[in-house]
């Protein structure tokens, strides 16, 4: 029974690390862009490996649960509400491309445009309704296009993110 057991837990290690070694790369070039952390030189994003592992360790601690469920879907999702949970922690621009976002615009943009997460699907993940989705879709691609205009470093003047690090769980308020 021992034996079984001891096979089982190596064979879940192995999926584990080949579904890392596959999508690990893309995971935190995902983190990367919602901590606001400059991709360079290696080693600089911190914060976002830090998210990066929190993600994978529930990620992994759910992989029986996951029942021939797509890893990559749990892990980003694990991923978006880490990082909703923690928002205050990112709200300081770090020269990312992203800088000049809310958390909340970061986290919506990256899921749409980048993770091409459907808004329906972002919607539900984010516990919000898909017309304010959209909005702040709309509203962070155009501060992109506008150089951010009349904003201050936090996002001051649109909220600047205030209240989601107290959101319940699984839900994010913009």
């Amino acid at each position: 029974m021992r034996e079984r057991q001891t096979h089982r837990d190596r064979l879940r290690a192995l999926e584990f690390e080949a579904f890392v070694a596959g999508a690990g790369g893309r995971l935190l070039h995902t983190a990367t862009l919602l901590t606001g952390e400059p991709s360079q030189p290696p080693g600089a994003y911190v914060r976002a490996e830090a998210l990066l592992r929190a993600a994978l360790a529930r990620t992994y601690a759910d992989w029986d649960r996951l029942h021939g469920g797509d890893p990559y879907d749990r892990a980003r999702r694990e991923l978006a509400l880490r990082f909703a949970r923690e928002a205050r922690r990112h709200q300081r621009p770090r020269g990312g491309p992203l800088d000049r976002l809310t958390p909340i615009e970061r986290l919506v943009l990256v899921l749409r445009m980048y993770e091409e997460v459907g808004e329906e699907q972002t919607a539900a993940l984010l516990g919000l309704p898909t017309d304010r989705v959209r909005a702040v879709c709309a509203r962070a691609v155009s501060a992109l296009r506008t150089g951010g205009a009349g904003r201050g470093p936090a996002g001051a003047g649109r909220g600047g993110g205030t209240g989601q690090a107290h959101a319940p769980r699984g839900r994010v308020t913009p």
